[in-house]
Formats: C-alpha cells, structure tokens, sequence
C-alpha cells in the first residue's frame, strides 16, 4: 500500500453538500434544480462561487436517453460565472462516483483549491406519462431506427433495459447460491422504511413483504419495487483540498481511499463470472488503499439501481463472503439503522429516487456531519462507505470524519 504522503486522494476533502428539491415530475428547468444544488452545497461550505476553480459532473453533455443529464458542465460554469483552473465531464469512467474521484485525483495534484461536482437528473419530467418505455433506445423511432454498439445485440430481443441485463445476474446468483426472493426483497423493504424518515424522499408509505410479492414483475426476479424511481433532483458537492478546508464552516470529511479497478472485461454481459461484475475489482481495489477495513465501516451507501446491484456490493465490499449476500441480509436485521451495517439510510434509488450514485455520496456525507435528523443512525459514525454503478462501471469510496 502507498504511503498517506503518495496516496493523492487522500490530500483531498469533502467540505459541503447540498441537494435541490426532489420529486416526480417536477417540470422544472433542469439547469434551475442544478444551480440549487450547487449554490447550497457552496454555502453549506461556506465559500462563494469566487472560491470555487474547479468543476466537475458525470455525465456530462449526454442527450440521450431523455433526461439522464440534466445539466452540462458548461452551462453551469457559465451560469456561476467560475474562474476555474481544472474542469472534467464524461460518461466513461468509474462509475457515477468518477467525477468526484477526479475531483479528488485534481485536488491532490494541486490544480484546484475547491471543486465543484455535481450530478442533475429530470428523467421523470423528461419520460411525462409515457413512463421508462420513452426513455428506452430505440422507443418510438419506427423502422428507420439503426442501433450500434450493444444494442445491436439487445433490442432486437426487446431487451434495452438494464433491468433485464442485471436481472440475469440476479438469476445466476440465485441459481449458483440458493439466493431467494424473500432474502432480496429485504433491500426494498429497508429503502422503504429509511425512506419514511427521510422528508425529501419520493415514496415514504409502508411497504410490507405482502406488498412486495403483490407488485407485478418487470424482469425475473425483479418485482416493480426492486427497481429504483426516476425522479427529477440535483445533488452536488464541494471536494476541497484538506489544507484550505481547516478553517470553512463543517468538519472536513477525508477521502480515505477510492476503489477505480476494472480486470474484468469491459460488458454488461460478458463478465468473467456473472454472479459478480466490475464492483468486484473496484472494491477490492478501496481496501488496498487503507488499514481500514469492512470492519471499521459505521455507515453503507451502496447503489440500488436494482436490489441485487446492492447485494452485490456487500459482497465485493466484503461484508460477508461472495454468495452469502442472502442470508446476511435475510430478516433485516443486519442492514437497519441500529443494526451492524445500517444501510441506505436515505432511502437509497428504490425509495429517495433515482439520483445515482451522487445520491449516496451525500447520504454518507448527511450521516458523517450527524445531519440526518429522524434517520440519523444511533452510533455516530466515524467512517462510511459510498459505492455506485452496475455492470461495467463502478466506482467506491471510504470517507472519514475528520
């Protein structure tokens, strides 16, 4: 392992966050709900925009599909008028995490002083009452319609959703390691019950086990609960080098290590062994990066596109052996906010919405800070885990209170 000294994201900081309203169907200007969030994130910090001379966002310019960014990076630089010394976007990285850890990689490297990251979605205001289907490649275009790439291979079996993808590595697991639909649902049912004490979620009513088996299947073994809500929100935050944040107005929150590893190949469908996917290598690479280890982690934020993403990210983070994600969270015990690995305080994607993987990010920084209110965990928690993305991209992070 590297040195505090060599590793660089360890020169770098979380100092503030905020978030925009969240909702169905907000119809709001999307840029609108992205200022929001960054003009709270720069004053939970205490800093102002002539502070700010970085700035970085997943995914970027990226028009398709229909509301999955809601916000360019050059159209906030120019919104809040940023004098910046280092900016980055794009859709192939780590994971929806990538922008930040960049932001981390820029700071440590002594290119900016406080970054602005941030990550807009108004996919639900973007796919109005149509639902998912209008935002599914190729819906909609007739005959003329030729797909590239992956699609070429999917659509023509009407399979261009990632539910159908990550379903087949939920059927694998379960056929491979006896994994039940009663063990997976309890990663909807904690989302729900968090989500009841989370003000800002989307969904907040109970749901109970009856509930979950009563919803009508979207792709085997995914019921309509184990699939996370489009919503429309923003959600940013400020990556601050540790010495220039010392003195702003929260306890810095230490970047302790970062998880970008991807052995395997490159694919939704081709992985080495599809019980697992790319969050496998990037976790294993968070923990050869830190003497913590799953042990130590007092809070997990871990990505719930669809419930099995979740279960497979307890594994890869090691908090219980590859295939026993079932029995580990069996009952709901273990994954309660006064249980030893309380999870997904928010609400997660299934319940809070779909803000990807910066959603989690700020649940861990919320929790970190003790500004969780009703859904605070009892232990204050001294290090938290931030893990996002499916599939062939992935990124994690392990945060500290400074």
């Amino acid at each position: 392992m590297l040195s505090a000294d060599e590793q660089i994201e360890k020169r770098a900081c979380i100092s503030g966050a905020g978030q925009s309203e969240i909702g169905r169907r907000l119809y709001r200007d999307p840029l609108e709900l992205t200022l929001d969030a960054c003009v709270a994130a720069i004053e939970d910090a205490g800093l102002t925009t002539r502070d700010i001379d970085g700035i970085s966002t997943y995914p970027g310019m990226a028009p398709t599909p229909p509301g999955f960014s809601g916000a360019h990076l050059t159209e906030v630089h120019d919104a809040l008028r940023l004098e910046v010394g280092w900016f980055g976007s794009g859709i192939e990285t780590s994971g929806q995490l990538g922008s930040v850890i960049n932001a981390c990689l820029a700071v440590g490297a002594g290119l900016a002083n406080h970054v602005l990251c941030f990550r807009s979605v108004w996919e639900a205001s973007a796919q109005g009452g149509q639902g998912r289907k209008a935002a599914m490649p190729g819906a909609g275009r007739g005959g003329g319609f030729r797909a590239s790439g992956m699609m070429q291979w999917t659509l023509p079996f009407y399979a261009p959703s990632a539910a159908i993808w990550i379903a087949m590595f939920a059927q694998k697991h379960f056929h491979q390691y006896g994994t039940t639909r009663e063990q997976m649902a309890q990663i909807a049912l904690n989302a729900r019950r968090n989500a009841g004490r989370n003000p800002a979620a989307i969904y907040r009513q109970p749901m109970t086990m009856e509930d979950y088996f009563d919803a009508r299947i979207i792709s085997t073994p995914f019921c309509l609960f184990d699939c996370d809500v489009p919503a429309d929100g923003a959600t940013a935050v400020i990556v601050s080098r540790r010495e220039r944040a010392r003195d702003l107005r929260k306890r810095p929150i230490g970047v302790e290590a970062v998880g970008t590893a991807l052995r395997g190949r490159p694919s939704w469908d081709q992985f080495d062994d599809l019980t697992t996917m790319a969050n496998r290598d990037a976790a294993a690479h968070l923990w050869t990066r830190t003497d913590l280890g799953p042990a130590d982690v007092d809070v997990a934020e871990i990505y719930d596109g669809f419930s099995f993403l979740t279960m497979s990210w307890i594994e890869a983070l090691g908090f219980c052996a590859v295939g026993e994600s079932g029995p580990f969270i069996e009952g709901g015990q273990r994954i309660a906010p006064d249980g030893e690995l309380p999870l997904n305080t928010h609400g997660g994607q299934l319940s809070a919405g779909r803000l990807h993987g910066y959603g989690f990010l700020h649940e861990a920084c919320v929790q970190l800070w003790q500004e969780g209110g009703e859904r605070q965990i009892p232990k204050p928690p001294q290090v938290a885990v931030a893990a996002a993305g499916g599939g062939n991209t992935c990124g994690c992070m392990l945060l500290t209170i400074d």
